[in-house]
């Protein structure tokens, strides 16, 4: 598996050749409880609240690279209202320097792991875990050939 990443000083153009300048990025979930979801991201992630309302919460990392949205499952505002339904079939990835030491410490503070810490053969050490709405989130670390040894 190759892994390609853009720097920020990069231009990426889509395939009709003009490009698109981007500010800044958000995750947007629907869940049926949106401060249960805040409150997991904020206590085991480092997650703050940027702005709330009813039925939504905007969350922010300094590391993350987008802002996490929960907003309620049913919400009248929500656009397109066929899609209004719970944020199922979706995983919420992170990379992290040290999974081992994360898995250790989410483990210890009561966090429900749904996929037991492992490594694939193209290197993608990972684990899963999951809020109190079942929203999947997924911590990685690329090992290298040498990392897969130890």
């Amino acid at each position: 598996m190759t892994r390609t990443t853009a720097s920020a000083a990069e231009t990426i153009r889509p395939t009709g050749g003009r490009s698109m300048h981007i500010t800044e990025s958000a995750l947007s979930l629907n869940v049926r409880d949106v401060e249960a979801s805040a409150a997991w991201v904020k206590r085991h992630l480092g997650f703050s609240e940027t702005m709330s309302a009813d039925g939504f919460c905007s969350l922010a990392h300094p590391e993350a690279g987008f802002a996490l949205i929960y907003l309620r499952t049913g919400l009248g505002t929500f656009r397109p209202a066929a899609q209004a339904h719970d944020a199922g079939g979706l995983l919420v990835v992170f990379v992290v320097p040290d999974i081992d030491a994360q898995y250790e410490r989410l483990r210890a503070e009561g966090v429900e792991i749904v996929t037991p810490i492992e490594t694939e053969p193209w290197g993608e050490r990972y684990f899963q875990m999951a809020d109190p709405n079942g929203v999947v989130y997924q911590l990685v670390q690329w090992m290298t050939p040498e990392e897969e040894q130890q």
